[in-house]
C-alpha cells in the first residue's frame, strides 16, 4: 500500500513539473518509477476495454431497439393492408347490392316490352325458356297496367348475373324472385341455380388457394340443390340438381353419399338426360 501511495504521489509531481526525478530519488526507485509506467498502462488498456465493451453494449442496445421498432412497424403496416383490402371488400359488395337494388327498381318502372321466349336444348345448365305468362283481368274492363315488376324480369336479370360471373349478385337475385314468387313455374330453376352459383363459387375460392370457404360453399351448395327436391319436386330441374348434389359431394369427399344419390336419381329419373350421366359415374365409383 505505501509502496502504491509513492508511486502514486511520484507520478502526480512528474505530471504536474513540480518535480524531476532526481527530486525524488530519495523516495522512489527507478524500479518504482517503470512499475508506476506500467500501472498507468494496464489501467489506460482497461480503461480503452470497459469503454469499447460499453460502446459495443450500447450499439447492440440501439440495434434491438430499431429491431423491435421495425417489426412494429412491419406488424402495424399488415394489419392496415388487411383493414384496406375487407374496406375494399365491403365497398365492392355494397356497390353491387346498389346496382341489384337500382336495377330491381329500373325494371319496376320500365315498360315490359313483349318478346319471343327464348328456346334451349335440355341440359343439367341450360337455361329454361320462360313462359309467357297471360296478365289477369282488370277489374271494370280496363286493361292492366304494363309497369308491374314481373317474375320473368327479375328471373332473367338474375340469370345474367350468373352467366356473367358475378355470382353473389346472381344469388341475391334468385332468392329475391323467391321470395316474390315462391310459387311460380320458374322458382324450381331459381333454386337449382343458387346452388350452381355456390358451386362455382366454390371452384373460384379453390383456385385462389383458399380452401376452408372453398369447403363452406361446397356444403352450401348441398344444402341448396336439395331445396329443389323437397321444395319443388316436379320441377325439370330437379334430375340435374340431383346430379349436381352428388358431384359437390364427391368434392367433398363423400363419395357414399354421393353414390347413394346417383342410385336415386336413376331410380326416380330413369328416363332423364342426367341419369345416363348418372350411371356413368356409378360405373367409375363402383369396384369392378
Amino acid at each position: 500500500m505505501a509502496r502504491g501511495r509513492c508511486a502514486l504521489l511520484l507520478a502526480v509531481l512528474l505530471l504536474g513539473g513540480c518535480a524531476s526525478v532526481q527530486d525524488v530519488t530519495g523516495v522512489a526507485t527507478q524500479q518504482d518509477l517503470v512499475q508506476l509506467r506500467t500501472d498507468v498502462t494496464i489501467a489506460q488498456q482497461r480503461a480503452q476495454r470497459a469503454l469499447g465493451e460499453a460502446e459495443a453494449a450500447l450499439a447492440q442496445a440501439q440495434r434491438r431497439e430499431r429491431e423491435r421498432d421495425g417489426e412494429a412497424e412491419r406488424r402495424l403496416a399488415a394489419l392496415a393492408e388487411r383493414v384496406d383490402a375487407l374496406t375494399s371488400s365491403l365497398t365492392t359488395l355494397s356497390g353491387q347490392l346498389d346496382e341489384l337494388n337500382s336495377r330491381v327498381d329500373a325494371l319496376s318502372r320500365q315498360p315490359r316490352a313483349a318478346a319471343p321466349a327464348p328456346t334451349a336444348t335440355r341440359s343439367p345448365s341450360a337455361v329454361p325458356a320462360v313462359p309467357a305468362a297471360a296478365p289477369p283481368p282488370a277489374a271494370g274492363g280496363n286493361r292492366p297496367t304494363t309497369n308491374a315488376l314481373q317474375p320473368q324480369d327479375i328471373y332473367q336479370a338474375a340469370y345474367l348475373d350468373f352467366s356473367k360471373g358475378s355470382y353473389a349478385l346472381a344469388i341475391a337475385g334468385f332468392r329475391e324472385f323467391l321470395r316474390r314468387f315462391p310459387d311460380q313455374g320458374l322458382a324450381g330453376a331459381a333454386q337449382y341455380w343458387i346452388g350452381e352459383a355456390h358451386f362455382s363459387l366454390a371452384r373460384g375460392y379453390t383456385n385462389a388457394g383458399q380452401s376452408p370457404q372453398a369447403t363452406e360453399a361446397l356444403e352450401q351448395a348441398v344444402q341448396e340443390f336439395r331445396k329443389v327436391l323437397s321444395n319443388y319436386p316436379r320441377s325439370d330441374k330437379a334430375p340435374a340438381s340431383l346430379y349436381k348434389e352428388a358431384l359437390v359431394l364427391l368434392e367433398l369427399k363423400q363419395p357414399a353419399v354421393a353414390e347413394q344419390r346417383l342410385q336415386y336419381l336413376v331410380e326416380t329419373f330413369p328416363q332423364s338426360e342426367e341419369s345416363t350421366l348418372a350411371r356413368e359415374r356409378l360405373a367409375a365409383l363402383r369396384p369392378r
